[in-house]
């Protein structure tokens, strides 16, 4: 009896212990995005870039922050690099970092995001063209109003808050 009494025991402590770790690990893999806390929000208009090093379609070679170019990634002419956050185009939500600086000179027309082609195509409804680095079947977007939310500042240079021309040099200032 006190066997049976023990076993029973050890499978109720087991069947707790198991229960337990599921809403553990649950919540471990919830959606990133919801979970941290809007530091900062607004709009903008962005473009695409692919910059791969090849010198091709006008790219200017690896990304500023050393990292390989990767779908997520976009480029700010005055965000701190590595900041994260998340755009949404049409009810379309896409997370990105600040991995490179730029648009250049758009920027001074208030285009103050690049986001990386692939996420671009995503949003649009296009293919990201790995020939030509354009992306193909969008209707010909190639720059889109979109809303952006800010979940952490990186802590490399830049200015943080709303994003400035590239002209303003703010890519190279702290804070």
């Amino acid at each position: 009896m006190a066997s049976r009494f023990g076993l029973r025991s050890l499978a109720l402590l087991t069947a707790s212990t198991v229960s337990s770790m599921s809403v553990v690990c649950t919540a471990a893999h919830a959606d990133p995005d919801t979970e941290k806390k809007a530091l900062f929000k607004g709009s903008t208009t962005a473009s695409y870039f692919w910059d791969d090093g090849s010198g091709r379609a006008g790219d200017t070679g690896l990304p500023a922050s050393g990292k390989p170019m990767q779908k997520g990634m976009a480029a700010s002419p005055s965000w701190p690099l590595l900041t994260e956050g998340y755009v949404i185009y049409k009810g379309k939500k896409m997370p990105f970092f600040v991995g490179d600086r730029g648009p250049g000179e758009p920027s001074s027309r208030g285009i103050m995001l690049d986001l990386d082609a692939k996420t671009f195509a995503d949003l649009t409804g296009g293919t990201f063209n790995r020939d030509s680095l354009m992306i193909d079947g969008n209707g010909g977007k190639g720059h889109i109003k979109i809303d952006y939310v800010i979940t952490k500042w990186g802590d490399g240079l830049g200015k943080k808050g709303r994003p400035v021309p590239f002209s303003t040099g703010a890519y190279a200032r702290r804070g």
